[in-house]
């Protein structure tokens, strides 16, 4: 069946959860399934659910983040292609600030990544296309670009080791 997960808790940074779909393969493609109410929203504080769904397309080597909020679960994955995520702890009083966990997301090895507020959450393009989804979870109302935090993507004090050492980068991400 293609709608069962397994979910478990990031052995590197608390409260990222890692949640591997079922796969059901054959002769035509694949299927999965990348939310279930019951299931996810579990994971959340109580009263939140989410609210919004976003989809960015990118290409090779591009690199989009470190961004993040204060209140915003994004619930992530990349639907086409492959990219390497990652979530950086960055909240001030974790035993892991400012530590960093990295994912290979793709068709062969489907993930979704469910992060909470306060993470900073990026990724690089290592296909020559990418589909990547966002399903956002929040009180009030949604914190755009110029309320979140950014940080430079070769922060030393992060120190994340990306697939690349010149991506392509938006100007937010140059700063």
């Amino acid at each position: 069946m293609s709608i069962e997960f397994d979910i478990k808790e990031s052995s590197n940074i608390k409260g990222v959860f890692i949640i591997t779909p079922t796969i059901s393969t054959d002769l035509r493609g694949n299927i999965w399934t990348s939310f279930l109410k019951e299931d996810v929203e579990r994971l959340l504080p109580d009263s939140l659910s989410f609210k919004h769904d976003k989809f960015s397309t990118s290409s090779y080597n591009v690199l989009r983040g470190i961004h993040g909020d204060t209140k915003s679960w994004k619930l992530v994955t990349c639907v086409y292609g492959e990219v390497q995520q990652v979530v950086v702890d960055m909240r001030e009083d974790s035993p892991t600030y400012k530590q960093w966990q990295d994912f290979i997301i793709g068709k062969d090895n489907q993930q979704i990544i469910l992060i909470p507020p306060n993470m900073g959450n990026a990724y690089y393009v290592i296909s020559p296309d990418a589909v990547y989804h966002y399903k956002l979870a929040y009180n009030g109302s949604y914190i755009d670009a110029n309320e979140q935090f950014s940080y430079s993507w070769d922060d030393k004090n992060i120190g994340i080791k990306w697939l690349s050492r010149k991506p392509i980068l938006s100007n937010r991400d140059t700063k």
